[in-house]
Order: structure tokens, then sequence, then C-alpha cells
């Protein structure tokens, strides 16, 4: 055992012992060794000096160098510091530990001084424009739902406070919403001409020049004049394009890529063809029965019960696909579980005149007497019917918002409704071939085929109606129309005709910016089989198809005063109805045992005391009863008294 080390050094380990295969540490304590003679070695520096000096950040107060440099001292004892310690008044603020961060609370500063110093970043540089982005009262009407001149009367005071809450959480969201759109990158183009030039004397070669190459690359022409004349659907996302002849050819393909799905010929006439909730499945409406198909041309399912099919239409949010035929029937199919919902006999001849309200998913049939009617599968009788026109219905069109809805029948005129009020025509104009087909883009303009050519009128904006008065662009085709749609989130409007297929480009028609959870034309397959399950959790039932969606929302008053008129009826007194309401004197002190025993006697007798009335009061009606009566022979009892 031995002791040793470099002179003002602490040994804490005096000695080893060695075992059997290991060293026992042996722990004596602190001792202090005396210098070797000969050697001149400075001492050590003390750890809290070898130390580095932390940075100071902006934020820390400034330690003074005494406290730093202050070697620490044991704790004093507790009594004799609070013997030293002064007392500090009453009023003082202290600052007080956090129970879960166990630092120091900060002292809140009062409103004004908080609001007098303005927020720094953590560089320390002021903010130029502090607090939120403003926004104007328009941009964020158009985000708001709730209604507040429209007020429940008689409401509780409970049922007004949850309405508060609900409209100033719409409030805040409508702001929020509103200032998210200023991050959308995209914009709305428009075709502007010069003073005194009209912009319908634009050609499309002219509009092909003019974009850039990937633009150019969207305007093509497929001349397939052999198995026409074509009809169209764009999925919807935008990207794919499905188009069936009426001589039985059907095709499938990525348009923007020019990438070829699937092509087939079912030895068929084609009336009409839709893309399913996903472009993964297809619906062709073919000369005798509705065949459904997946993108490689395979056959999946013939449904027999719809026959002789002449239109479709699909409701992406209900998971509908509604079917018009010869017969005069509309069915409703439900393509997530297989099942027709409802089949109504519209009692109107042929139907060959259909499209859908993307609003509320309200159908609207054309009919050869001038009317049109709107449909639900809830009710088996129209919602509304609608005279547009002397003449027969040649196409229908409603737009993106369902505010406004487009006719064209046999007497050339071509019609502007608006669907919100008592359906009144807005604007007219008499065209010089009837239109035959109709399409409204998402932007609200409108295109029109007569014949061979192709007009398109533009309005002010999204949700106004478009100016009849002048088109907007004009293109001449190769054959006759049979078919137009706008494709979606494109300023492309997709024409069928006797000839082919005609991508036209439209600048401004389509909505410049999509929403990536709803519809995403760059989605992955993963990505639409995620969508596709969370759609169908999402599905909405096909009895809530109504023609106002936001009166689901809202309490039928009428519907309830009545039932509960019924009821009163029914039972002879309002259950409900309460007594007028009586205040009681409240009594000093609490009531004792003995004071709640004398209650209850007390209501004990009050009721033996009603008992014993009530037998008092039926003793007389008994003895009349047991009176004897005239005529009735003497008993024994009364012989033995005589």
């Amino acid at each position: 055992m031995r002791a040793g080390g470099l002179p003002g050094d602490t040994c804490e380990t005096v000695g080893q012992l060695r075992g059997v295969g290991t060293w026992i540490v042996l722990w004596v304590g602190r001792m202090e060794t005396a210098p070797k003679p000969g050697r001149d070695i400075p001492p050590k520096k003390d750890k809290l000096q070898n130390k580095k000096k932390k940075p100071r950040r902006y934020w820390e107060e400034e330690i003074s160098p005494t406290t730093a440099t202050a070697s620490p001292e044991p704790p004093p004892n507790k009594k004799r510091n609070r013997e030293l310690r002064p007392q500090k008044p009453k009023n003082t603020h202290t600052l007080k530990k956090s129970r879960i961060s166990k630092k120091p609370q900060s002292l809140k500063k009062p409103r004004e001084q908080r609001n007098a110093e303005p927020p720094r970043s953590v560089s320390g540089a002021q903010d130029p424009f502090p607090g939120p982005a403003p926004v104007s009262v328009e941009v964020a009407q158009k985000f708001r739902r709730i209604d507040k001149s429209k007020k429940l009367p008689h409401s509780k005071s409970k049922t007004r406070s949850r309405l508060e809450v609900a409209e100033a959480e719409e409030e805040e969201i409508s702001v929020k919403a509103a200032r998210s759109e200023l991050l959308l990158a995209e914009e709305p183009g428009f075709l502007e001409g010069e003073e005194g030039e009209d912009t319908a004397r634009v050609r499309q070669a002219d509009i092909v020049e003019a974009v850039d190459i990937a633009s150019a690359a969207k305007h093509f022409d497929l001349n397939l004049r052999q198995f026409g004349p074509y009809r169209l659907n764009y999925s919807q996302t935008g990207r794919h394009l499905a188009f069936g002849g009426r001589r039985g050819h059907v095709a499938a393909l990525d348009w923007v890529t020019k990438k070829l799905m699937c092509e087939i010929n079912v030895m068929e006439a084609v009336r009409d063809i839709r893309f399913l909730h996903s472009e993964a499945l297809l619906a062709v409406a073919q000369n005798r029965w509705l065949h459904i198909y997946d993108n490689q041309g395979i056959e999946l399912h013939c449904i027999r019960r719809c026959d002789r099919v002449t239109r479709l239409e699909f409701l992406p949010f209900h998971f509908l696909l509604a079917t018009s035929s010869e017969t005069g029937f509309l069915t409703y199919l439900d393509v997530s579980v297989g099942k027709i919902v409802a089949a109504l006999n519209a009692r109107a001849g042929r139907l060959d005149v259909m499209t859908q309200n993307p609003y509320n998913a309200v159908i609207h049939l054309g009919h050869s007497n001038g009317t049109v009617s709107l449909w639900s599968p809830a009710m088996k009788e129209p919602l509304a019917k609608i005279l547009c026109h002397r003449g027969g219905v040649r196409a229908v069109a409603v737009d993106s918002t369902g505010t406004h809805m487009a006719t064209s029948g046999l007497d050339h005129q071509l019609k502007i409704f608006d669907l919100r009020g008592k359906f009144q025509p807005l604007s007219a104009r008499t065209l010089p071939q009837g239109a035959g087909q109709l399409a409204f883009s998402q932007r609200g303009l409108l295109a029109a085929g007569m014949g061979d050519v192709v007009n398109i009128w533009a309005g002010q904006g999204k949700a106004s109606p478009p100016s009849l008065e002048k088109p907007y662009l004009t293109h001449r085709l190769s054959g006759h129309v049979h078919g137009l749609q706008f494709c979606p989130f494109e300023d492309v409007l997709g024409v069928g005709h006797s000839g082919g297929i005609t991508s036209m480009l439209v600048p401004g028609a389509a909505e410049p910016n999509f929403d990536g959870l709803e519809s995403n034309p760059y989605r992955s397959r993963k990505q639409r089989q995620e969508w596709e399950v969370k759609a169908l959790l999402e599905k909405v039932p096909a009895e809530l198809i109504c023609l106002d969606p936001r009166a689901l929302a809202e309490v039928d008053v009428i519907s309830l005063e009545q039932a509960k008129k019924e009821r009163i009826e029914r039972l002879g007194y309002d259950p409900e109805s309460t007594a007028p309401f009586q205040p009681k004197p409240k009594l000093k002190g609490r009531s004792s045992t003995a004071s709640l025993v004398k209650r209850k006697r007390k209501v004990m007798d009050e009721e033996h005391r009603d008992k014993v009335r009530q037998s008092l009061e039926q003793q007389p009606q008994k003895q009349e009863k047991a009176a004897k009566p005239v005529g009735a022979r003497p008993s024994a009892l009364d012989r033995f008294v005589r």
C-alpha cells in the first residue's frame, strides 16, 4: 500500500490490493501529499477556473465577474438564514416556480406595457408589419357558409350560445381560408384583344403559336371518321379521356402524355360513356344494356336491368350512376354495392337529354314538350318543372355553382335560367341553328355546339351568368358536334364530332388551382387507392339529395309544430307543458331529523284523511243501493223481531 502524487494534488485512491485475478480499490478519503523535492511543476487549476466561459445570449442577464469567479460554499444553516433574511413587504411580487417545468415564471407585464413593445425575432430585428395580414371583407365573405340574418325564433339561451360559438369559429376559419388564398401560385388566364379587336376572330392556330410548348401540345385532333360520331368524357382529375363511337369504338388514354390505356370494339352501338369514381372503371351505354369495363378493356359487369340507355351521369359524392332510357325511366345505380337505389318513371316518353347539377346532385331532364324536370332518388315525383321552350328541349347544362342553367330548344332559343329563386329566365338569344350540345366550364364559360361550329360565351366571373351578346371564341370543325365537355383544371374544351375528337384551347376556362386531397392529377396508384377508401367512408346517402342542401342543417319548424299539435290532439293534453313557477319562501337554518319526521307524518295524516273523507262520501250511496225494493218479502230477522 502506497500513496503518492504530484505536488498540490489530492489523492482519493490510497492503495490497491491484488486479489485472485482482480484489483480491489480501497477508498480511504481525501489526503494531501507533500511536493517532491527537485520538481517544480505548477499546480492544476481549479475545475471552475478551467471551464470556458459560456457565451451570453441577448435574452440572458449579464453576470458580474465577481459572482462568476466566486467559489462555491456550503449552504448555511436554515434557521440562521431565516433570522438574517430581511422581511419583504406583502405587496411585492415574487417569482414562483412552475410545477411542470421547475423554472421560475416570468412576471406578466401590464397590457399597455406589453402592447407598447413591438415583438422581436430571434435575431433581434423588429417586424415591419406586426400582427396578422389584413383580409378584406369581400374576400372572406365567399368562404362563409352560415347566414347570420336567419335566427331561430324563441330559441333557448343554451342554443343561442352554441350558435354564437359556431358563428365565431366559422368566421375565424373563413378569415384563415381567405388569408391562405394568397399562397395559391396559379392565376386564371384570359384572352384579351386590342382596342376594337374581336376575340371571336382569333383562331386556334394563333393561340397555339402564342402559348408555350407544353400548352400547345394540349391542342390536337384525332381523325376517326370510320367509327364516328363520338361521345367523350374526362375523369374527375382531368388527366384521362374516354371516348366512344357510334359504331362500337371505345378507347381511354392519358391525354396529357398521349399514353393509350385501352382500345376495344364492342361490336355494338355506343350511345354514351362515363368514368366512374376513378379512371380505373368505365361505364358504357351500349345499344342493349349497360356495361362496366376496367382501364384494360376487360368487361367486369353487364347490368341488364338498365336497358336501352341513352345518357349517363355519375354523382361522385353519392357513388350513384344515373341512366336515362328510351322507355322513359330514370334509374339510379349505387356502384359501391351494385344495387339499384331507385327507378323512376318520368312519364314523358324518350329521355335523351340529361345533365346533373354539381352543387346539389339533382338530375335535370329535358322533354319533348319544352319542359325541364328536376329529380331526386328520394322522391317519385319531380322536385320542380320549368317551362323553358315552345318546342322540345335539345340540350341542358348547369354551372358548377348550381345557380345558372342553360337550355336550348327546337325554337332556336338559347336561354339562361336562375335556379336560386323562381326559375326565371335571365337572358335569351336566338341562334341561326339550334344548339344541340351545351357545356359549362369551372369558371362559368358556356360552350354551345351548333352543327359544325362551336361558340363560347364568357361572363364577368365565376358566379355571374355568361353574356350572350357576342361570343368569346369561335371554332369550326370537320363534322357535326355530338359531345362537349370542358376538362377540369385545364383550359381545354373536348369536342366529339362525326370526324373524331378535337381538343380546343380556351384561355380562362378552368380553375387554375386544384385540391390535392380531393382531385390530384399527379397522384400515384397508392394515393388513388387511399382516396377511394376515404371517399367510400364519406359517401353521402341518396336520401339526402334535395334542391337546397343547406336545409339539411336547419330545423324544420313547421313540421315540428305540426307534429306537436297532432300529439296534443291524440293525447288530449300537452305532456310538455309545465305549471307556472311559484317561488317558495326559504326558511332559515337546516332541517332537523325531527322536523322531517313530522313532515312525513303530516303527509301521511293528510292522505289518511282523504281516504276517510272518500269513504264517508261513498256510504250514502251504498245505503241507497242496500235499501229494500217495494213489494219485497220480509226476511227471517224481521219476522223474529215482530
